[in-house]
């Protein structure tokens, strides 16, 4: 059913099609950056697609991954040309009963898509997720600031080069009802 959409979505964009997948019942297009926000306003505008379900929205980051037969030299670098990130988009349509991913692949140097938190509002908090975790910028979102960590935070902890032993500097928060140094009110004194 769903390889009915790559086929339709091949034909009105096929400009913007990079390649088409199958993996483990899934259809997956991949689409230029620069046709990301074009090929999604049709898969939700489209009466024959009707895209009106988001899923989700995240990051794979491809620094370790080295495919069979390769040797380790051939790391994904900027200077390669290769992709270090892939941004996943999984959507439905719940009237055709039919799914796509669209994946877009970006560089290390330049890692910014479209938002398509414009077409479906469900995407703006996933967006502004994978912004805080893997440093991905979505142009054109609403709010992208970070999410979970807080705006001092340095680096995106999802990434795989990430130092797992890094630590991060304890922001004071005034603002917050409980704050996490503790005065001993005989003394006076911080704790």
């Amino acid at each position: 059913m769903s390889q009915k959409v790559l086929d339709a979505l091949k034909a009105a964009h096929g400009a913007a099609v990079e390649r088409t997948a199958t993996s483990h019942t899934d259809e997956i297009a991949w689409i230029k950056r620069d046709q990301l926000l074009a090929v999604a306003t049709w898969l939700k505008n489209d009466p024959a697609m009707a895209f009106d379900a988001p899923v989700f929205v995240t990051c794979i980051d491809w620094i370790d991954y080295k495919p069979l037969h390769q040797p380790p030299s051939a790391a994904w670098t900027d200077e390669s040309g290769k992709p270090r990130f892939t941004v996943a988009y999984q959507l439905r349509s719940s009237k055709h009963r039919h799914r796509i991913r669209i994946e877009v692949e970006l560089t290390e140097a330049d890692p910014r898509c479209a938002s398509l938190a414009g077409l479906w509002p469900a995407f703006n908090w996933q967006e502004r997720e994978t912004f805080d975790m893997y440093g991905i910028r979505f142009e054109g979102h609403p709010d992208l600031r970070r999410i979970y960590l807080y705006e001092e935070f340095v680096g995106h902890p999802l990434r795989k080069d990430y130092p797992k032993d890094k630590r991060q500097p304890l922001v004071r928060r005034d603002d917050l009802p409980i704050n996490p140094i503790k005065v001993d009110r005989r003394e006076g004194s911080a704790k």
